[in-house]
């Protein structure tokens, strides 16, 4: 098989990167805009002898999960590859992913994950991202948009007049051209979120104050927030409930804490709150939305904490995690596997990143004891999950 050659496959399931995979004398071929379920023509475009990926050039018999599209950008900017599957498919294929992910690189028996199959919270479909990322078009004509999303596998600006996926405010944004957002100097693309009567973005009104759960928050668009309101909120509200089964007389940490958005919705459940946080203007937002409360705070790549937080095995009796992409730094993992509390809450946004630290985790006496699944993003192949470890 060589790059060009078409091959006729029956397409099986999605992958991680959300491409549909069907199989070619046993040969795994990805397939960009497939569905699971439907027979299609492809062209090959790369080939790496263990895998091939292709791009799809004929739907010969469709899947019952392919639904149209409802955005005029689809198969133009980078984002939503799964919009052209019915959403209660894409909760099944992340589903199948996150499980996946745990008994490939997690080391967990395949025995036990039936006692953990995850629990799937669906988000709205559409409408749902309060946190977006525009890249900016410096050399703009006159009265065009001056920022864009990136172009699908192409570094291409494209120039979108709506987004399905995003919040109303930013729709709006993007509808109206009187509202259109100033990109800020010097940067190649930059952030706003917006929610309720709340717009915020670099280059702009950076900062302010939004509410989640009847409570204040302090934010900042130059600063990772969670993309998703309302499904940050059900987050919030299973940490909570996972908390109060821990011992309550202990304190608890929060590693990767970043402005304390769960600590400050965990903090009256503890005599006090540890966070730990390695961006210095994060943790100073933390420092303001957890004013009053008995908490102290350590730069997570400091050595420090470890020894000031574990000193020993009864210093802490809960910990909720969030580590980027790359999941936890070898100094938390091997910290908290060799000291940490009875309970911990990791919060994840890659299951791979996630199931080799389950591994770590498990080397310390640690047993994955729940796993849920938090749709953040739909229509996208991200998956958000909640995994509860307890020694």
């Amino acid at each position: 098989m060589v790059t060009g050659d078409i091959l006729k496959l029956r397409l099986e399931s999605i992958t991680g990167g959300g491409e549909a995979v069907g199989r070619f004398e046993g040969i795994p071929v990805f397939v960009e805009g497939g569905a699971p379920d439907e027979t299609v023509l492809c062209r090959v475009t790369e080939d790496r002898k263990k895998w091939m990926r292709s791009e799809l050039l004929e739907i010969i018999e469709p899947s019952p999960a392919r639904v149209d599209s409802l955005c005029a950008f689809n198969n133009k900017c980078g984002g939503c590859p799964l919009q052209h599957i019915e959403y209660n498919t894409q909760l099944e294929a992340k589903k199948n992913i996150l499980k996946d992910s745990l008994l490939k690189f997690g080391g967990i028996p395949a025995s036990e994950m039936p006692a953990i199959d995850p629990e799937v919270y669906p988000s709205p479909e559409w409408e749902y991202r309060n946190r977006m990322q525009f890249h900016c078009i410096r050399q703009a004509p006159a009265g065009s948009p001056k920022y864009g999303l990136m172009g699908r596998r192409s570094p291409e600006i494209i120039r979108v007049s709506d987004c399905p996926v995003a919040s109303i405010q930013i729709r709006d944004i993007l509808r109206v051209k009187e509202k259109e957002l100033t990109p800020p100097p010097g940067k190649d693309r930059f952030t706003v979120f917006a929610k309720d009567n709340v717009i915020l973005s670099e280059g702009g009104q950076e900062r302010g104050k939004i509410k989640l759960l009847e409570k204040d928050v302090l934010i900042d668009a130059g600063l990772f927030f969670q993309s998703n309101c309302f499904m940050l909120e059900k987050l919030i509200i299973e940490l909570r409930k996972i908390a109060k089964q821990a011992d309550c007389n202990y304190p608890m940490a929060d590693l990767y804490c970043g402005v304390g958005t769960f600590a400050i919705f965990l903090c009256d459940l503890f005599p006090k709150i540890i966070l730990a946080e390695e961006n210095k203007d994060a943790k100073n937002l933390a420092r303001e939305n957890l004013k009053g409360a008995n908490a102290e705070f350590f730069a997570l790549c400091d050595t420090q904490w470890p020894r000031t937080i574990l000193r020993n095995k009864a210093a802490i009796g809960f910990a909720v995690v969030d580590p980027p992409r790359s999941g936890l730094n070898s100094n938390t993992a091997s910290a908290l596997a060799n000291n940490g509390p009875p309970v911990i809450a990791y919060v994840s946004c890659n299951t791979v990143s996630l199931a080799r630290d389950s591994k770590i985790l498990a080397r310390g006496g640690y047993k994955l004891k729940e796993l849920k699944l938090f749709d953040f993003y739909p229509q996208t192949a991200h998956i958000e999950s909640l995994a509860v470890f307890v020694k």
